[in-house]
């Protein structure tokens, strides 16, 4: 049997609904986020966990204390599985980023794994943190099945970084949508089968908006699937 991780990602905050830089900055779920949550925790409700991890960060605890209720479970809050901190973009909208620090957003735009934002993180920082603590998560419970909450780029980049995919891609290429549900099975603590991608199906007639959430201007210049 193999170690199962349930990926999430947090719900919907009101910068999510802006599609502004959240990052580092410590927002709180919004309404439709905690119904998003609470829609995967009926989901979840089911399953056997043997844990629920979590990103220190309030969308995130939040998140993850109420997928764990029905478990009886409380949230290990892991400082590696944080958002990217995107330095002074954060809270700025993608158009006021486009607008007030073109070159600087174009430069990051092709190579956002190793470039970051001034002040802030590169995708590599990100990875260097987080995937450590994934392979300890699955180190501690083998075989058994367990929860971990983080957030969007950090998600992402796991996930890439995982499946053998090109790390630089992982915005272009990977979605996760706010508390939409990935499946991860690993035989070791490095070899990891995706099962499950970005599934949302679970708050099905939440406004559409939040299933088309932006990927980059790549994808927008490229059209939409």
């Amino acid at each position: 049997m193999p170690t199962r991780i349930f990926l999430v990602r947090h719900g919907a905050t009101t910068l999510t609904a802006e599609d502004r830089f959240a990052g580092s900055s410590d927002v709180h779920l919004s309404d439709e986020g905690r119904q998003q949550v609470t829609h995967l925790a009926e989901r979840l409700s089911g399953h056997d966990l043997d844990a629920v991890y979590a990103s220190p960060m309030h969308r995130t605890i939040e998140t993850a204390t109420i997928l764990a209720e029905p478990h009886g479970l409380e949230p290990t809050l892991e400082e590696g599985l944080r958002e990217i901190d995107y330095g002074h973009w954060e809270e700025k909208s993608r158009s006021e980023v486009e607008r007030d620090f073109a070159e600087e957003y174009a430069i990051w735009q092709e190579d956002p794994f190793t470039i970051a934002p001034k002040g802030g993180e590169s995708g590599v920082n990100v990875l260097n943190r987080a995937l450590p603590v994934i392979r300890r998560i699955v180190e501690a419970h083998r075989h058994r099945n367990v929860l971990v909450v983080s957030h969007k780029g950090t998600n992402r980049l796991v996930i890439s970084s995982l499946l053998g995919f090109d790390v630089r891609g992982y915005r272009d290429r990977l979605d996760q949508s706010p508390a939409a549900l990935s499946i991860l099975d690993f035989m070791t603590d490095s070899r990891a089968r995706l099962r499950l991608l970005n599934d949302v199906s679970h708050y099905e007639g939440i406004p559409d908006r939040i299933l088309t959430d932006r990927l980059s201007s790549w994808w927008d210049r490229s059209g939409k699937a």
